[in-house]
């Protein structure tokens, strides 16, 4: 990530060069203007003030490639200071302490100290020098101008460097935090789309049932066309009514099993068939014309929380059959879907149908299509209630338990209570 930011355009190097050198200049007048009732510096009509401003002046332009050439940077940051102190600055050479500071700062919050090593030397080297040199202008004793220079190198460049190794940890830290969420984001999607894999299977199984006995049915109303042709014609017609809804179903169940196993790949983009996925599955129904609302109850970033793949795609299933029995058998009646996430321990999700505006649908159902619905609530240790309402209408209304941590589903211990079908079946 630090390769992106040194290649892309940036006027931070020209910020920190200005900011640095108006500061170290503004310093400069201000220990002028103090006087020398307090320090000992050279008067602006000198050349050692000139000299000075200049040197400050080079530390500025040297700390614009402190990011990309940080060896040189810091090396042009350094030889400065010695320079000023042999023109006589005096006590104004330490303002060239200044830019050290900030180029060995930004050295090394983006390069390793290791790398760094000869570069600091000479830094450090240059602060003992120029300490060394303004001692003996000012008269100082050898052993105390030694002791100060030695003292001012190790703070310039031991501050910097702490300062910079603490937001160099703190930058690396949040970038190993960021690269684990992803880590774990992809370890969970990996784990979903193998639990969906497995609930695919499943309903494969499923379905497989479900078709064999619709073909067993159709065998046996096969034989009994034989034996009733010619003694029954009657009761032969209904049967090859009964034979033609038996396959009609077959077919729909198979063309299911088709949507259910279609490739991965091909499947990428659609609607996620989770619970977070029924507002947009709504959304889809609402389009073809049909009449049907959604309700969302408690926070809508709740209900995924805690609840598995197959119990999220069980409920979503069950949304999807409930609103297509409610176009088969009462065509034009209102639909309204809801999901409950204010308990903690479950999502409560519901599909409730008025009654047919017209006559009702002359076909009854089969009712495999709350089989389904009591198997994934089987598979998910979830809660099944289906059956007729008050004002005869329909309602389906499954009860999805939350896991808690570690908690692992039972293997098919779900309790399934379902009235019996009217007389609109439920297919």
């Amino acid at each position: 990530m630090g390769t992106s930011r040194q290649e892309s355009p940036s006027h931070a190097p020209y910020a920190v060069a200005i900011g640095c050198g108006s500061l170290a200049l503004v310093a400069l007048v201000a220990v002028t203007l103090i006087g020398e009732a307090a320090t000992v510096v050279p008067s602006p009509r000198e050349p050692a003030w000139r000299l000075t401003a200049l040197g400050v002046v080079a530390q500025a332009v040297a700390l614009l490639w402190v990011r990309s050439r940080p060896r040189a940077a810091l090396i042009g940051t350094a030889l400065p200071a010695p320079l000023v102190a042999l023109a006589g600055a005096a006590d104004a050479a330490s303002i060239t302490s200044l830019a050290i500071l900030v180029a060995v700062y930004l050295a090394a919050s983006t390069r390793p100290v290791g790398a760094l090593a000869l570069p600091l030397g000479v830094v450090a080297g240059a602060i003992l020098l120029s300490g060394l040199i303004v001692g003996d202008d000012l008269g100082v004793p050898p052993a105390e101008a030694l002791g100060g220079s030695l003292l001012q190198a190790a703070g310039t460049v031991g501050v910097a460097l702490l300062a910079a190794t603490w937001v160099r940890a703190l930058r690396e830290s949040k970038q190993a935090r960021a690269a684990q969420g992803r880590a774990v984001a992809r370890e969970q999607d990996a784990l979903v789309q193998a639990a969906i894999a497995r609930e695919r299977t499943d309903m494969a199984r499923e379905l497989h049932d479900i078709a064999a006995h619709h073909l067993t049915g159709i065998a046996v109303l096969a034989a009994a066309v034989e034996r009733q042709i010619d003694t029954d014609p009657v009761g032969a017609k209904h049967a090859v009514h009964q034979v033609r809804d038996q396959a009609t179903l077959v077919l729909r169940d198979l063309r299911s099993l088709v949507g259910l196993l279609r490739d991965q790949q091909a499947a990428a983009g659609s609607r996620p068939e989770t619970l977070a996925g029924i507002p947009d599955l709504v959304t889809e129904v609402a389009a073809a014309g049909r009449d049907v609302e959604f309700t969302m109850l408690g926070d809508p970033d709740v209900p995924g929380r805690e609840v598995g793949p197959l119990a999220q795609l069980a409920a979503f299933r069950a949304v999807q059959e409930a609103l297509s029995n409610a176009a088969r058998h009462a065509p034009g009646a209102a639909s309204r879907v809801s999901v409950d996430a204010r308990a903690d321990d479950a999502v409560v999700v519901s599909v409730r149908n008025g009654p047919a505006p017209g006559a009702p649908s002359p076909a009854p159902g089969t009712g495999f299509g709350l089989v389904g619905m009591r198997e994934r609530a089987d598979l998910t240790n979830a809660t099944l209630e289906a059956g007729s309402t008050q004002d005869g209408g329909w309602q389906v209304t499954m009860r999805v338990p939350r896991e808690g941590p570690g908690e692992v589903p039972g293997q098919l211990t779900g309790e399934v209570r379902a009235a019996a079908p009217d007389e609109r079946g439920a297919s």
